[in-house]
């Protein structure tokens, strides 16, 4: 999906931006749904509050990605988005973004599809979680952030983890010693090489296989 044009946009939508430092909100979970966000840099966290009122992780969006997708057609924010670094984000008040798709039909098609993708991952994420192992887990979160980098032009052999291994345990319904304990196991079996939040895939192939994916 090509990127929007943003000259364009703004001939359409009035855009705010936001600078974000690390671990601020940019929005909560119940706020009143006015606009949708887009990630000009930066990475951030999707949260909703769990059974047991800890903050649970429900996903991650970088540069490119849209915030608040899930939240179209309910009065209010489904979850809250908080950034994991200093970032940037574009406000696109709702109202406005429906008045534009009919001057921009690409920006309809970049809706469409970011929602379309979120419920894909959601729905993926959702029987990974219910069927994987932890290392299956763990591995399937490491080759969707490679997919991630991809995406975004970058090597999707050696990047960076934007996020605590606690966000990475909460997303995938793990505990934090369980996702270190299995991210040391990976870097023993020479799958990939961890130091800190920096990762090098050494074998995508096998890194799929023990994720249970199609080389």
């Amino acid at each position: 999906m090509p990127m929007l044009d943003i000259d364009e946009l703004q001939r359409h939508v009035p855009i705010f931006r936001h600078k974000l430092a690390a671990g601020q909100s940019l929005y909560h979970a119940g706020q009143p749904f006015k606009s949708l966000y887009l990630v000009h840099a930066g990475f951030l966290k999707l949260i909703e509050l769990a059974d047991d009122g800890r903050d649970q992780v429900t996903g991650f969006r970088g540069k490119g990605d849209f915030l608040g997708v899930e939240s179209i057609g309910l009065s209010s924010y489904a979850s809250g988005a908080v950034s994991l670094e200093s970032g940037e984000t574009w406000e696109l008040p709702y109202p406005a973004i429906l008045q534009a798709c009919h001057a921009m039909p690409g920006l309809q098609g970049r809706l469409t599809a970011a929602l379309a993708r979120e419920i894909r991952a959601d729905h993926a994420w959702m029987l990974a979680i219910g069927t994987l192992n932890a290392e299956q887990r763990v591995a399937s979160f490491l080759i969707d952030e490679a997919r991630r980098y991809a995406r975004m032009g970058f090597s999707p052999r050696h990047f960076i983890l934007r996020m605590r291994r606690a966000d990475m345990a909460s997303f995938l319904a793990l505990t934090n010693e369980t996702v270190c304990r299995v991210m040391t196991k990976l870097h023993e079996m020479r799958l990939i090489d961890v130091a800190r939040r920096e990762v090098q895939v050494l074998d995508d192939g096998a890194l799929r296989a023990l994720a249970g994916l199609a080389a």
